[in-house]
């Protein structure tokens, strides 16, 4: 069950203007009842102001009525009207500028041994864009002499947690899709 905004103060409000037992308001709020009498006698909670739950639509009279009438009822909080607005992503991924010069070596490594792992995956793994890995894939890259396919787990880009759910995502979504999986080279280096 969920809670009311601001469970004491809702607590002092309905100790104050209410006739509900201290049983009822405890579970409404989710505090004890000897938290609840414990207010009510003035010993906690002091300067406190009351928060009132129907002026901001936690509760109704009538719920309030409902449960004054019957002492086993319990309080329900009100359905919310309000749209919450949806959580943001996290974004783009920070990589350290200490570690940038690291990341086409580590796009090199997925693109040879994942080749079943598509570009979005890759940016998302290691936090670079589509172009950027067009450009380590066909050797357009400005330092691809120096480019070395190197593990981005072992470079600190990617967590091996990750690397192998999107791995795995990616071979889920070729079997439904009924294409071949590509076999990673074998390579006493790697490690996956």
């Amino acid at each position: 069950m969920s809670l009311p905004l601001m469970p004491k103060a809702t607590a002092v409000w309905l100790i104050d203007k209410t006739s509900l037992s201290f049983d009822q308001i405890a579970a409404f709020v989710g505090m004890h009842p000897l938290e609840i009498q414990a207010i009510a006698d003035g010993e906690v909670a002091i300067g406190i102001v009351g928060h009132d739950p129907i002026g901001s639509g936690q509760l109704t009279r009538e719920e309030i009525a409902r449960c004054e009438g019957d002492a086993e009822a319990r309080l329900r909080l009100a359905q919310s009207t309000v749209v919450l607005p949806k959580p943001k992503g996290k974004g783009a991924r920070y990589t350290p500028v200490s570690k940038r010069n690291d990341r086409p070596d580590g796009i090199a490594w997925l693109l040879r041994n994942f080749p079943i792992l598509s570009d979005q995956q890759v940016g998302k793994l290691l936090g670079t864009t589509k172009d950027t890995i067009a450009k380590v894939r066909d050797k357009a890259h400005w330092n691809s002499a120096n480019i070395k396919p190197r593990d981005p787990v072992i470079l600190g880009l990617c967590t091996q947690t990750d690397l192998n759910r999107e791995v795995q995502q990616a071979i889920e979504k070729a079997q439904r899709e009924g294409r071949p999986i590509p076999q990673a080279p074998i390579d006493a280096g790697a490690t996956a």
